[in-house]
């Protein structure tokens, strides 16, 4: 990957889940530093501020999902400023909730289709987040955006999705907690996902690296949705769905690594930051040195923090 333009896109969106916190998200990174660390890097960087957003006209569903409303209309924002953004560099969707991935992916998912290439996706989650509107019990709809991105039923009211990303061009890495029927759903699918037990066994190069091979083989794009809930909780504290077990800083960092020498990128979610957890801002920190990695920035190269 060249030097590009790093177009920071602000997505406070907090209407995912009944936790609340993550609308503080974007300004998090921005007071970590992330702009300047990914000019110090050698790109340009634009920085677009927050999106707001008017939320939908009307919108029921089944079971009455949290904020539904609110979560189309960032779906539709997000994806018209995703789509501009595309034409102008490389888009980074400094979040929020998870449910920004409806808008952000979306935003690549439509880029690809006008330029005629083929979309992927790396998701590194604790979640499968492969629920839809009607098969989620907590009604949070931060677990959805996969199910939505790839074209499953029960998406009432939000916008079109005219180029479902096709389940062998996803993959899911990081898993360690998934509920029933986003269990069946997956097994019945053609994602591709690795829990934490086939990183121990196999280490999380293996994985990542036959994926990146696939996308590159086929002449796609990439877009890495990155979430705080990837990470092991002691390392990143800041995220309201915590699960023990999560990836190391250091399978963090060659993860992004990796992504950065396959020069494959062409988007990135930083998503379910909720500084209100956060420890000193600690794991926005981590986040902030994580882009860096995946934007350039070498092992030897890597600053040394305080947090106390």
């Amino acid at each position: 990957m060249q030097h590009v333009n790093c177009i920071l896109i602000g997505a406070p969106v907090d209407s995912g889940k009944h936790r609340k916190g993550c609308v503080m998200g974007p300004d998090a990174y921005r007071t970590a530093n992330l702009p300047q660390v990914l000019a110090d890097l050698g790109h340009s960087v634009t920085d677009l501020g927050n999106l707001t957003v008017m939320p939908a006209a009307s919108a029921n569903g089944p079971d009455h999902p949290t904020e539904l409303s609110q979560t189309i209309g960032w779906t539709n924002r997000l994806a018209e400023a995703g789509v501009a953004a595309f034409a102008n560099g490389l888009p980074i969707f400094l979040g929020g909730d998870h449910a920004l991935s409806l808008g952000s992916g979306l935003a690549a998912a439509r880029h690809a289709q006008k330029i005629n290439r083929p979309q992927y996706i790396l998701w590194l989650d604790a979640h499968s987040d492969f629920h839809t509107p009607e098969t989620t019990m907590s009604g949070n709809l931060h677990g959805t955006p996969l199910a939505y991105l790839t074209g499953r039923n029960g998406f009432s009211g939000f916008p079109k999705n005219e180029a479902p990303v096709p389940d062998q061009q996803v993959c899911i890495i990081g898993l360690r907690s998934v509920d029933k029927a986003e269990k069946n759903a997956l097994q019945q699918s053609k994602i591709q996902f690795y829990d934490m037990r086939a990183i121990d066994e196999q280490g999380i190069k293996h994985p990542l690296q036959a994926f990146l091979d696939q996308v590159k083989a086929n002449n796609g794009l990439l877009h890495v949705s990155l979430d705080v809930d990837f990470l092991d909780p002691s390392i990143a504290p800041a995220v309201g769905t915590s699960v023990p077990g999560g990836a190391t800083i250091r399978e963090a960092h060659l993860v992004m690594e990796i992504l950065y020498d396959s020069g494959l990128m062409s988007s990135l979610d930083l998503v379910e930051l909720n500084p209100f957890l956060d420890e000193r801002g600690r794991t926005a920190q981590v986040m902030v040195d994580l882009a860096a990695s995946a934007l350039g920035r070498r092992v030897f190269d890597r600053p040394t923090h305080g947090y106390f």
